[in-house]
């Protein structure tokens, strides 16, 4: 996937000094879920990086869970009649939150920047209709993807903690 196919709103709602976000590293952990998955077309992306009260609000609206969670994935909803009138096929929207993020790092013994990165692939095979919660099943499938498209970007196995 050419990255620059790739539109992305980033939006940080919060700074940590734990952690430097950097948009093009963004685009490059989008780009590789999604050539991973055999996605190449021209897409939007949103992602919006948040404290954890947002992150708690949201969880509790969308997913009646009362806590921070690290990625929440919202797939975009526009009808399939509307799609080929577009330039670019709209992804939908991550909302990452970071010191949740940079916390699970902390406990699992991994840098914050891969971590992150891992949020971002999950998350992005999330807006692209993988589901971990449907059984094993897509579970594995879902985290063998993972697990190759973090190594290619230079990082460990994301499932196997020290």
């Amino acid at each position: 996937m050419n990255p620059r196919l790739i539109k992305l709103s980033l939006q940080n709602a919060y700074r940590s000094p734990d952690l430097l976000v950097k948009r093009a590293a963004v685009i490059k952990y989008v780009a590789h879920a999604l050539t991973a998955i055999g996605f190449e077309q021209a897409c939007d992306i949103s992602v919006r990086l948040v404290d954890a009260t947002e992150s708690q609000s949201l969880n509790l609206h969308y997913r009646q869970k009362d806590k921070p969670t690290n990625v929440l994935s919202f797939p975009s909803e526009l009808p399939e009649e509307i799609l080929p009138m577009l330039a670019q096929s709209p992804l939908g929207d991550l909302v990452i939150c970071i010191p949740v993020v940079v916390a699970e790092a902390l406990e699992q013994h991994k840098t914050s920047e891969a971590h992150f990165a891992h949020m971002v692939v999950h998350g992005t095979l999330h807006l692209m209709g993988y589901d971990h919660e449907l059984g094993a099943t897509e579970a594995t499938e879902m985290e063998a993807i993972e697990i190759k498209v973090l190594q290619q970007l230079g990082f460990a196995n994301p499932y196997e903690i020290d």
